[in-house]
């Protein structure tokens, strides 16, 4: 008879110390990892209500998350050229980033390439890229508004040079440091240039130039908000201008927990992309 109840029930495992230990490990790693940002926020939050409660102007945060709860239940509303929703306000900011960024992409990398390629090419473009980096980006506003006689893509021009000097200078620095024995095999081989470029210089370059994308779309999403601020149209930028027009500081907060976020929001996308697509 006790035989059969042991088939029929089969005898538990006992709970061992190293079980125990085990479970201590992956409860201090899950608390180690989600308690410090967690106390980070709360922090931030403390600090913001013990200023606010001290400053009359500036709302506390009670009234600013009861404000965004009212602020998206329709983001997407439209009233007209000056009246819209956040959410067209966003889109329309990160539309006028992918534009930029594409465009610093599409002629900074391959000349980050041929830059750290051709010793020649990187003498001559170094003072130009040591003059022309360090500008303001709104400095190149005024140009943009000459040249393209418009806001939009001056606003885009104003992303675009913003953004093409990381991609340039990482990706030359990339090719700059690959190997020299890789090149002589490739001399050796008699590899033609297109291949050396897929073959050995793109894997290698790789890291490097995930990392001047994301110092890129760093920047273009901060150059944007201060451009619409000046070219106005619809835009998170001049949406925030417009709300300090109107006095309306709790927008003006969340417009700044907006731009936080969605550029938290493009770097992680950047960072997943780039784990996805290195080469080892």
């Amino acid at each position: 008879m006790t035989n059969t109840v042991n088939k029929i029930m089969p005898t538990a495992k006992p709970f061992t110390l190293g079980s125990s230990r085990r479970l201590n490990t992956q409860a201090y790693r899950f608390f180690g990892w989600v308690l410090p940002p967690i106390f980070g926020l709360f922090l931030l939050v403390v600090i913001w209500a013990l200023i606010a409660e001290h400053t009359q102007e500036l709302p506390g945060p009670i009234k600013t998350w009861v404000s965004a709860v009212e602020l998206f239940s329709d983001p997407f509303y439209d009233h007209g050229i000056n009246d819209k929703g956040v959410g067209w306000n966003i889109l329309a900011s990160l539309e006028r980033v992918g534009l930029g960024f594409g465009l610093a992409a599409l002629i900074g990398i391959p000349l980050g390439f041929i830059i750290g390629r051709f010793e020649f090419v990187a003498r001559m473009t170094a003072p130009v890229i040591s003059l022309l980096r360090p500008v303001s980006p709104l400095a190149w506003l005024p140009i943009g508004l000459l040249v393209f006689k418009a806001a939009n893509p001056a606003a885009i021009w104003v992303i675009f040079i913003s953004a093409v000097w990381p991609m340039i200078i990482n990706t030359a620095v990339g090719v700059s440091k690959v190997p020299q024995d890789y090149m002589n095999v490739a001399k050796v081989l008699n590899l033609s240039e297109w291949k050396i470029v897929t073959k050995i210089l793109f894997p290698f370059v790789l890291p490097y130039m995930m990392t001047g994308v994301r110092l890129s779309i760093g920047v273009a999403w901060l150059v944007i908000v201060a451009a619409e601020m000046l070219t106005g149209g619809v835009g998170i930028g001049f949406w925030v201008w417009d709300e300090w027009n109107n006095l309306n500081v709790e927008h003006i907060i969340i417009a700044i927990f907006i731009v936080g976020i969605v550029g938290l929001l493009l770097e992680l996308m950047l960072t997943q992309i780039a784990k996805r697509f290195s080469y080892e």
